[in-house]
């Protein structure tokens, strides 16, 4: 005879990932809009709001972007960094970083105005 009160629970479709995922959809933490700093330490954040990966954050800085040393860790100053950009970039006046979610409306209002100047 079967006993229905003993189950195998080795195997539960709770305990499986896609199961789990249909039943409980993951939550996701909404983006904080806070502004970016300051100074930035280390070639992964230096990358990370450049947008690039931190091997060309370091090719970069050989090329002339500036950065200084504190420590052991590398640190750029952001709006050094975009002065520096501008200048690359031969703009009028300094880089525009656009970071997740931000409002371009107002940045290329701002890069127009610049130009007509």
């Amino acid at each position: 005879m079967c006993d229905l009160g003993a189950v195998n629970r080795s195997h539960s479709p709770a305990r499986d990932g896609a199961v789990k995922s249909i039943l409980m959809p993951r939550q996701r933490k909404l983006a904080k809009h806070t502004e970016p700093p300051r100074t930035l330490k280390g070639w992964k954040a230096i990358g990370v709001y450049l947008g690039i990966g931190a091997p060309a954050a370091q090719r970069w800085a050989k090329g002339g972007m500036p950065v200084r040393r504190e420590g052991r860790f590398t640190v750029a100053d952001v709006e050094q960094i975009r002065q520096w950009l501008g200048r690359e970039s031969h703009m009028p006046a300094k880089a525009h970083i656009a970071a997740p979610g931000e409002d371009m409306a107002a940045a290329l209002k701002e890069s127009i105005a610049a130009i007509r100047k």
